[in-house]
């Protein structure tokens, strides 16, 4: 376990070796960052509807968006993906469920 964040629904949401792994695999720019994802789950700007099940946690690093895909259950939840994003407009296109006052 690389480590846990709780959620703004409450639940706890885990970063896994093997999710680690594949994020940083495909994202090398995301190396260094796991405390940022976990950052990002417990105080984002966004709240996003991702795919099917899924929900976008994003949140502004520099001049770039940071954007964590993860899956909650009644009372238990982890991390799928991240990656890191200019086009934020795109992202909320999405439909934002939760924005940061």
């Amino acid at each position: 376990m690389i480590g846990t964040a709780v959620s703004k629904n409450g639940v706890l949401i885990r970063l896994t070796e093997e999710r680690w792994f594949h994020i940083v695999e495909n994202h090398d720019e995301i190396a260094g960052l796991s405390d940022e994802i976990l950052l990002t789950i417990e105080d984002p700007d966004f709240i996003v509807k991702g795919w099917i099940d899924e929900l976008l946690a994003v949140r502004k690093i520099n001049s770039k968006y940071l954007i964590v895909v993860y899956k909650e259950f009644e009372d238990d939840g982890f991390i799928v993906t991240a990656f890191i994003t200019k086009k934020l407009d795109k992202v909320l296109r999405r439909g934002v469920i939760w924005q940061k006052k």
